[in-house]
């Protein structure tokens, strides 16, 4: 087995939730896909309300999506 050594300052260590000082890589793996996932999701909801999409019905985004892609055409 080999050993990967990661310094990251307080506040990250904070940011991302680590409550240890050790990880199998599984694990830290994890919790990086997570804090990504979080942070791309807390991206798409700023974008969604900068474009007033976030009181879009359904339809309104399926006419707005079919719109872009026959522009792409």
């Amino acid at each position: 087995m080999r050993t990967i050594n990661i310094q990251i300052s307080d506040l990250e260590y904070t940011a991302f939730g680590f409550d240890k000082d050790q990880f199998f890589f599984s694990e830290f793996a994890d919790l990086m896909e997570r804090q990504l996932a979080r942070r791309a999701l807390n991206h798409s909801v700023e974008l969604a309300q900068k474009y007033s999409l976030s009181s879009m019905t359904m339809d309104e985004i399926s006419t707005e999506v079919m719109a872009v892609r026959q522009c792409r055409k």
